[in-house]
């Protein structure tokens, strides 16, 4: 935190790993922003977490929204279901509500913290406790090693608020067309964009091997 003041931002998705972070961000007095990214399209369990976020702990989470010209252009042209017809353009989707936020979130930051972890997914298996990012910042996973089990522990022993959604087996929550409810035995991830191959399954946000975020918009 000493070698990152002011400008280091935790990227909340608002799901049960992200709420533990927050509430050690403000229990552990670390000075890290909090923000995440609206798109739009997510669940209104999940958009009514911030204002719980600032009744619990007092902060007041920064909150970036797609262009909405982009997002009524996208529309036009592609429909409300176009993540359902290919993969690009799911991934275009993806590009204006959350990638392009994201470079604005990330904006003058020169570190940033996610609650990745290594058992959520196959592409995640390796992920390190640090790394840089596509763009040379400092990114922390602190979760990186946490179990599920881990995660929910914290949760009860500590009292943190969560999505409620999660109590009905959603373990991986997104936007709302795009996430769903898994079954005993599946996947923690088989629940978001379940009509793809398995190896498409992510946004973008998260992706090493781009050598920009402008780059990453575009994937």
């Amino acid at each position: 935190m000493l070698e990152h003041p002011g400008r280091i931002v935790q990227a909340s998705s608002l799901g049960a790993e992200d709420m533990v972070i927050t509430d050690l961000v403000s229990t552990q007095r670390l000075g890290v922003a909090v923000a995440t990214l609206e798109t739009g399209k997510l669940h209104a369990e999940t958009i009514a977490l911030i204002p719980r976020i600032k009744a619990r702990y007092g902060l007041s989470v920064e909150v970036f929204r797609p262009v909405q010209e982009a997002v009524v252009d996208f529309v036009a042209r592609n429909g409300e279901a176009a993540m359902f017809q290919s993969i690009a353009l799911r991934k275009a989707c993806c590009g204006i509500r959350k990638l392009e936020p994201l470079s604005r979130m990330l904006a003058g930051r020169t570190a940033w913290v996610t609650g990745l972890r290594r058992e959520q997914s196959a592409s995640r298996a390796v992920v390190p406790a640090q790394e840089a990012d596509a763009d040379g910042r400092v990114k922390f996973n602190p979760l990186a090693d946490w179990t599920w089990a881990d995660v929910w522990h914290y949760i009860a022993i500590n009292d943190v608020p969560y999505n409620p959604l999660h109590d009905r087996f959603y373990p991986s929550i997104g936007c709302e067309p795009c996430t769903r409810a898994v079954a005993l035995g599946e996947d923690f991830r088989a629940g978001r964009w379940w009509w793809e191959d398995e190896a498409a399954k992510e946004c973008g946000l998260h992706v090493p091997d781009a050598s920009s975020s402008k780059e990453r918009i575009s994937a």
